[in-house]
C-alpha cells in the first residue's frame, strides 16, 4: 500500500486536510476533539495520509530517534485490585507467576540487561494497589545504585501513591512515575471497580508537585468508544504528562476481557497518530500488544511514535529485540540515549 500524491481528487482533499491540520499544529495551534475524532473515523484509505502528516510532527520534536524502555515485573501476581484487562488482578485466572518484589541482585541484573538492549530508561514495575513500606524501601535501595552503575533513567510503576511516598520517590532518585488513566473518566468503571479514575489522577499530581515526570498513557480496544479514546488523549494533554504509552488490548485468557477482539491495525496507528496531533511535543510509545494488532505494519507506527518497550512485557512476549533493531534502521530512524521529558 503506497501513498500517491497524484491519485484521485477525494484522495487529493483528504491529503490535504490532515496536512493543514499538521499546519496548525506546528503552528502552535491544537486540534479540536472533533478532529481528533475525524483521525478515529477516517476510512483505511486515509491512514497513510494520516501518517504522513502526523510524521511532520513527530520530526519537529524527536527527528528520526526512537527511544528505548526496558520493563522490569518486580512484583508480579498479588494484586488486590480488579482492572479487568490485567492478567495480575485478584479476580484474573491467567496462570501468571507470583512473587513479592524481587531481591537485589535481580533488580540489578534486569538493570545490566536494559543497559545491554540500549534502553535510556528502566522501568520498575509492581503489581500493588499501592507500595507497602518494605516496597518502598527496596525502591529507595536500589534506585540509586542502579543510576550510578548503569546511568539509566528510572520510572517507577508502583500504584496509587500518596505526597509523601512521591517526595521519597524524587528524593532517591526516580526522574519519572507510571501510572496510566488507561481509559476515559466515563467509561472507567467499567474497567474497574476497586479505585477511581480520580484516584489515578491525584497520584499523576502527586508526581508532578514532588518534581518528577509524569508517564501515563491508555490501553484501547477494551469495549470503549472513539470518544473515550479522544477524551483520554485530551485529558493526558491537560495534565500535562511528558510521555505517553499506549497499549493495544492483549485479551489474555482467564481476565474478564478475555476474547476481546476489536481493533484492527489501521485502528492503531491512527489512535498512534490522533495521540500525537493532540499530543505534538510529549514522548509516545507504542507499547503493549503492538505485535499482535499491528503486526506487519510495526514500522509504520514509529512514523507518529518515538519510543518501543524493547524486550517483554510484564506477563507476555514481546517482539525479539534484535527484530526490534532491524525494524529501525530500515526506517531509517536511530536509537538515542538522551531523555526525552518535555517540560
Amino acid at each position: 500500500m503506497t501513498l500517491n500524491l497524484e491519485s484521485s481528487a477525494p484522495d487529493r482533499v483528504a491529503f490535504d486536510r490532515y496536512q493543514c491540520l499538521a499546519d496548525d499544529v506546528l503552528a502552535g495551534g491544537s486540534i479540536s476533539r472533533e478532529d481528533a475524532l475525524s483521525i478515529l473515523d477516517a476510512p483505511n484509505s486515509d491512514t497513510l495520509a494520516i501518517l504522513a502528516a502526523g510524521y511532520r510532527i513527530r520530526h519537529r520534536y524527536f527527528g528520526n530517534t526512537v527511544q528505548l524502555y526496558f520493563l522490569m515485573n518486580a512484583k508480579s501476581g498479588l494484586c488486590p485490585e480488579d482492572c479487568h484487562y490485567c492478567s495480575q488482578s485478584k479476580i484474573s485466572k491467567a496462570p501468571v507467576p507470583k512473587y513479592n518484589i524481587l531481591k537485589r541482585d535481580e533488580l540489578l541484573e534486569g538493570a545490566k540487561l536494559a543497559s545491554e538492549r540500549g534502553a535510556k530508561t528502566y522501568c520498575l514495575v509492581i503489581s500493588a494497589r499501592g507500595p507497602n513500606e518494605r516496597e518502598m524501601n527496596a525502591v529507595e535501595t536500589i534506585v540509586p545504585e542502579i543510576k550510578e552503575k548503569y546511568g539509566l533513567d528510572i520510572c517507577a510503576c508502583l500504584g496509587l501513591l500518596n505526597r509523601e511516598q512521591a517526595d521519597r520517590l524524587k528524593a532517591c532518585g526516580v526522574d519519572r512515575v507510571n501510572h496510566n488513566l488507561n481509559t476515559s473518566e466515563t467509561y472507567y468503571g467499567e474497567i474497574c471497580s476497586t479505585h477511581t479514575y480520580g484516584d489515578r489522577v491525584q497520584t499523576l499530581r502527586h508526581v508532578r508537585d514532588a518534581g518528577m515526570e509524569m508517564c501515563s498513557g491508555g490501553i484501547i480496544g477494551m469495549g470503549e468508544s472513539r470518544e473515550d479514546i479522544v477524551s483520554m488523549a485530551f485529558d493526558l494533554r491537560e495534565l500535562g504528562v511528558q510521555s505517553i504509552p499506549l497499549n493495544f488490548l492483549n485479551s489474555i485468557e482467564g481476565t474478564p476481557l478475555e476474547k476481546t477482539e476489536n481493533l484492527s491495525a489501521s485502528d492503531c496507528l491512527r489512535a498512534l497518530a490522533m495521540f500525537r496531533f493532540v499530543n505534538p511535543d510529549r514522548e509516545l510509545r507504542i507499547s503493549g500488544g503492538r505485535e499482535i494488532h499491528l503486526r506487519s505494519l510495526q514500522p509504520l507506527g514509529l512514523y507518529v511514535a518515538n519510543s518501543l518497550f524493547v524486550g517483554d512485557y510484564l506477563t507476555t512476549k514481546g517482539q525479539a529485540p534484535k527484530a526490534d533493531y532491524e525494524m529501525i534502521q530500515d526506517m531509517g530512524f536511530e536509537v538515542t540515549q538522551s531523555a526525552c521529558g518535555t517540560a
